[in-house]
């Protein structure tokens, strides 16, 4: 007979089952532990110490890093503790911004629940006065370090989860802060604006940069006509906002609220998701044909684009040459509308409802302007809708659906499932298979994937092909390296950057349960069966549009583009040592993504060491420049302003012992 494991918890017994720490088995007995830094897809921190329990026989340790054992005996609310987490709160609010009623998180903010849950309404420690200045540089993410609780869930989920690992902690005891490196602005370094940081803040330290009154601005202009686009995923996530079950479709409800605010046009981004698998459908059966660029990679999820631009330019031929849907829609209806309503550009305002704050940034590419006028003029996301319409004081839930605007409202289901991963794999293969064996539509449920990495095959026209789908960019890096390596081979790659796909986006509601983002794509997916048709090619509107406006120059101009190597980290060159009076030599050092991947870290590391070994510190001004190059002479290093190609720790040291 297997005994049964079991601990007693504020006098309840609770059965042990797989749970991996105190915290999770507290909470199967429907207690809710107070914590800022524990986050069940990242590593354990326990900095915040909120989680603190006795234990019969080990007194006080923190719940979320205490493995669980048969016989334990835990307290959970005894006056020491109790005592302990009201200090520990009222010193964080003591450091914190307490201008709450201005916040963007202020109703949704961990540090303000958990003050109310401790009975908190005086602060005893005096305030601190000076406030770090909010970094504006991104144009995806604001951060605002006087908000900030260093609980470290944006380090560790971007470093984790995203591979990217733009913030850290620097700084020591009353000093420590969370920042990007160099002390530069977000919007300056790597970050590739997933959102997944604010997904993962307990408070307003980090938050979208909201456009909310840009767009009533131009609501209110009589001279603008405003449209408005929908993305897939928002549809079955904002009415979590009011009180709807994740996964629920709200599009006819969203579309009568748009049309309350005052957009004179609102028509649904599916319509150019639709044209995407067209574009991207044939690019890819080109490649298959011709054998040339192979895997191709897709090129909806910005994030992801910009994550290869900065790390693996070498790839960016296997990325598909088609703009976003978000992109594809700004352009067309810019070309398409100015000229049927007879407006100026400049007139026309068109606005995005995006679950990514990623779009954001996309939308403000150099490559998606004419003559300096934007093909998407701002970005909302999920979360800033769903204020925008509390603001205009709707009443969400008792609105009757709307439907949307002609001819860029009506969608294939293939168009409706890009919100998740492995929808547009899917929604690829539903236009190619048909393309190439005049079959009818099939549904490739093998594509809908249950982890963030799935690889499979598939028989079309009989040749079978290898294709994987993944999300998350730390488990993309890990993909790219094998097939870098030759470990793996494929012929078509779907990759988002949020784990899940959009239906994850950093613009989303952040939910606490686990099979809030399960039930979203399901959400999705039943969608698509309920519409009409399912491929895109049987979208009758697309076909008129492709017959009136799109022959192939022009679908090329305004439905593709050209991705290139990208900075890591933007602005000056950043001095690492700096010489004396009596400077002799200066070595410049390329970090850019070139020089980066062959060999200019370790370069450093071992120069450094000379340099000291040598005794020449003082005569020696070491700098790191960023070079947006795609070259392949790296890694490449400058010794008093001669450039050294390909250079060996060896050929430095020459070119070095020459001068001193």
């Amino acid at each position: 007979m297997i005994k049964t494991l079991s601990a007693v918890i504020d006098n309840i017994e609770v059965q042990i089952e797989d749970e991996r720490n105190l915290l999770e088995l507290i909470k199967k007995a429907h207690i809710e532990l107070p914590t800022f830094c524990y986050h069940s897809d990242i590593s354990i921190y326990g900095a915040c110490r909120m989680c603190m329990v006795e234990v019969s026989g080990r007194g006080i340790v923190p719940a979320c890093s205490t493995p669980v054992s048969d016989g334990m005996v835990i307290s959970t609310n005894t006056k020491q503790i109790r005592d302990m987490r009201k200090m520990i709160v009222e010193l964080m609010l003591a450091n914190h911004d307490q201008n709450c009623t201005t916040c963007p998180k202020s109703g949704d903010c961990r540090l303000q629940k958990i003050a109310h849950q401790m009975g908190i309404s005086t602060v005893r420690f005096k305030q601190t006065e000076a406030f770090p200045q909010m970094d504006l540089s991104s144009d995806a993410i604001l951060r605002d370090p006087a908000k900030c609780v260093l609980c470290g869930d944006c380090v560790r989920v971007c470093r984790e989860i995203q591979s990217v690992g733009v913030l850290d902690f620097a700084g020591r005891g009353a000093n420590s802060v969370v920042t990007p490196s160099f002390k530069k602005g977000i919007g300056e370094v790597e970050c590739v604006n997933c959102g997944q940081c604010i997904k993962a803040c307990p408070v307003g330290a980090l938050t979208p940069k909201y456009q909310i009154n840009d767009v009533w601005n131009a609501i209110h202009d009589k001279l603008k006509t405003v449209v408005v686009q929908i993305a897939p995923a928002v549809r079955v996530a904002l009415g979590e906002y009011f009180g709807f079950e994740p996964g629920t479709v709200t599009t006819g409800q969203i579309v009568s609220a748009l049309r309350m605010m005052g957009f004179n046009k609102v028509y649904d981004t599916c319509f150019a998701a639709d044209l995407t698998v067209i574009e991207e459908g044939n690019e890819f059966l080109k490649r298959l044909e011709k054998g040339d660029n192979l895997p191709q990679f897709t090129s909806c999820c910005p994030g992801w684009v910009k994550f290869a631009e900065q790390y693996y330019p070498d790839m960016l031929p296997n990325i598909s040459s088609c703009r976003s849907p978000q992109q594809m829609f700004g352009s067309l209806c810019k070309d398409k509308l100015t000229k049927e309503a007879n407006i100026k550009r400049e007139d026309l305002v068109v606005v995005s409802i995006m679950p990514c704050t990623a779009k954001k940034y996309e939308a403000n590419r150099e490559e998606f302007r004419v003559n300096g006028n934007k093909d998407v003029d701002f970005v909302l996301t999920t979360q800033e809708l769903a204020l925008m319409i509390k603001e205009r004081g709707i009443e969400f839930s008792s609105l009757e659906p709307g439907s949307f605007d002609m001819p860029f409202g009506f969608k294939s289901g293939a168009s409706v499932i890009f919100g998740t991963s492995g929808g547009v794999s899917e929604a690829v293969l539903r236009y190619a298979v048909d393309k190439v064996t005049n079959n009818s539509f099939t549904d490739y449920k093998q594509l809908r994937v249950d982890s963030n990495l799935k690889i499979t095959e598939v028989n079309v026209g009989g040749k079978v092909l290898r294709l994987a789908i993944v999300s998350g960019l730390g488990n993309t890096r890990k993909l790219i390296d094998k097939i870098r390596r030759g470990e793996e081979y494929f012929d078509l790659v779907e990759v988002m950057a949020c784990c899940g796909g959009c239906v994850n986006g950093g613009g989303q509601p952040v939910t606490d349960s686990s099979n809030g983002v399960k039930a979203r794509a399901k959400g999705l997916y039943d969608n698509d069966v309920m519409l009409q048709v399912h491929s895109s090619q049987e979208n009758p509107y697309l076909q008129k549009v492709y017959d009136a406006d799109l022959d192939e120059h022009k679908a090329h101009e305004l439905l593709h583009t050209v991705y290139k190597n990208r900075k890591r980290i933007s602005g000056e060159d950043i001095m690492i040592t700096e010489a004396g009076t009596d400077k002799k030599l200066q070595l410049k050092i390329c970090f850019g993504t070139s020089c980066f991947i062959r060999g200019s870290q370790d370069l450093y590391r071992m120069l450094m060491e000379y340099v000291r070994q040598r005794g020449i510190e003082d005569q020696t001004e070491i700098i790191i420049s960023f070079c947006s190059e795609q070259c392949k002479k790296g890694p490449v290093i400058k010794v008093n302003g001669k450039s050294i190609n390909q250079c060996t720790f060896e050929m430095a040291v020459k070119e070095i012992e020459e001068i001193i």
